[in-house]
């Protein structure tokens, strides 16, 4: 009893001996993973430390405003407007910056300007009357600018400057009620929030500067390359073999494809700011960064598609045999040219070339969709077990259906190719060609030997029969 008295003593103390024993190993274990996680978060994109850096330096810059005493002198506490204007307007795009910078500047002056008016206005009423023609008119406003961030377009682009009205309108009238100097007021923020803005402006372009327009076109590309991949090696895994070999396949096939299907918000946002951003590189002023999201929308359609054609790789239920090696040709060449042509397009649109390429691999796939309806035909006329054709069918279906998507895309893409003024390339002919195209026209003049007797006039029974001495020749030496 007494032993046992003693280990139920001694128990929770030594749980607790044992846990704080344990605690530097746990914390080290702690601090190791998130070391290994930042610098992954590090390396996955090093532009992040940039950002980082030039977040810090433009801090420091406006905060000369209050370390300056002549600086101080002049704008006085009014200067933290500019410190609190880099925090919330510094994005990781020039177009991220821009578009806040650019809403919060404007926004400030209108709703000064407008503070400043009713403050004035107010004051006809008397000093009993002025504070409930603030209260109606910041009720008003407020209530106004409000509804107007439900509005699509508005929301899109000048949420954060109606957010920054609101704000400011409230601040310049509630506080001219108390404040005498209330122009002066308005001056020193005003002032501070377009130097916090500028601050912000010119370190993002001219510090190792990160375009959302550049971001988008290659997020474009990239999401047809990953479709394209998919595309092109799936005629041999719907038809790969068995057993071992078939899962080092299925490792090691693409899914990229899966990405696609979420990359709309993010393409959104980049559109957005695209916008806001000047000519730079390869894009001009007013790129049409619109076309870019039709691109974006009808890559997602076809990247449905292809999730559902995922879904029978792994399925056991594939149908007949017999129907499915029928059809293996067509459906090899389906998938193959929708793929090349999705590359055709990813690499037109990173090079800004027109893709002329891409339409000679749709109309391949669309004379593919012929022999594949043919062959399907047969394969329901010749086999009674319609049920066994039903997955093969549905495949092709689906299949038909892509080459239809990418037969949009490739529109799309070639309408965006005019809009942004795609440089044109010149197709190069191969040396095959023209010895293809003369192979048959000047080798029967060195095998054929013609042979005429100047001399005779009469012909032998063999001459009249051939008939070689009284044919014309055509001037490669051809009998025609």
């Amino acid at each position: 009893m007494n032993q046992l008295e003693t280990q139920e003593k001694t128990g929770p103390l030594g749980h607790a001996l044992g846990l704080l024993m344990a605690l530097p190993g746990k914390s080290k274990a702690k601090v190791i993973a998130g070391a290994k996680c930042i610098k992954k978060l590090a390396e996955d994109d090093p532009r992040r430390i940039t950002h980082s850096l030039k977040l810090g330096l433009a801090l420091t810059l406006v905060s000369l405003l209050y370390y300056v005493r002549p600086l101080y002198d002049g704008f006085g506490i009014s200067g933290m407007w500019a410190v609190l204007t880099v925090v919330v307007v510094f994005e990781f795009t020039v177009g991220g910056t821009l578009s806040k910078c650019i809403n919060r500047g404007f926004a400030t002056l209108v709703a000064g300007a407008l503070g400043f008016g009713a403050q004035h206005l107010a004051s006809i009423f008397g000093k009993k009357g002025e504070p409930i023609t603030l209260g109606i008119l910041v009720f008003i406003l407020a209530a106004a600018s409000t509804f107007t961030r439900f509005i699509p377009q508005i929301k899109a682009r000048y949420d954060y400057g109606v957010l920054i009205f609101i704000l400011t309108f409230s601040l310049v009238s509630v506080s001219g009620y108390r404040t005498d100097e209330l122009l002066a007021f308005a001056y020193q923020r005003l002032s501070t929030i377009l130097i916090g803005g500028a601050t912000c402006v010119i370190v993002s372009i001219c510090i190792y500067p990160v375009w959302a327009g550049e971001k988008l076109h290659q997020s474009v590309a990239s999401n047809l390359e990953k479709l394209s991949r998919y595309l092109e090696g799936f005629g041999d895994q719907y038809y790969r073999g068995e057993g071992v070999e078939e899962s080092k396949n299925e490792k090691s096939y693409p899914q990229g494809y899966e990405s696609v299907l979420n990359s709309k918000s993010a393409e959104e946002a980049l559109a957005n700011f695209a916008v806001w951003e000047p000519g730079h590189g390869k894009f001009r002023l007013r790129h049409p960064w619109q076309q870019y999201l039709m691109i974006g929308s009808l890559t997602r359609q076809c990247a449905c598609r292809v999730e559902a054609l995922n879904g029978f790789i792994n399925n056991d239920a594939k149908g007949s045999s017999k129907v499915r090696t029928e059809i293996q040709e067509s459906l090899t060449k389906m998938s193959r040219e929708s793929g090349e042509a999705l590359k055709a397009l990813a690499s037109a649109i990173k090079t800004m070339t027109v893709p002329s390429p891409a339409h000679f691999h749709v109309e391949n796939s669309k004379a593919a969709i012929k022999d594949l309806k043919l062959a399907l035909k047969a394969a329901t006329s010749d086999n009674a077990d319609i049920l066994a054709i039903v997955p093969c069918a549905t495949t092709a279906s689906i299949l038909m259906e892509i080459v239809d998507c990418v037969e949009k895309i490739t529109d799309s893409v070639h309408e965006l190719s005019i809009k942004a003024q795609f440089k044109s390339v010149e197709p190069t002919v191969s040396p095959e060609k023209p010895q293809f195209l003369h192979r048959g026209s000047i080798k029967p003049v060195a095998e054929v030997v013609i042979t005429v007797n100047e001399a005779s006039t009469d012909h032998s029974p063999e001459d009249k029969n051939t008939g070689l001495a009284t044919k014309p020749i055509n001037h490669v030496g051809v009998p025609f």
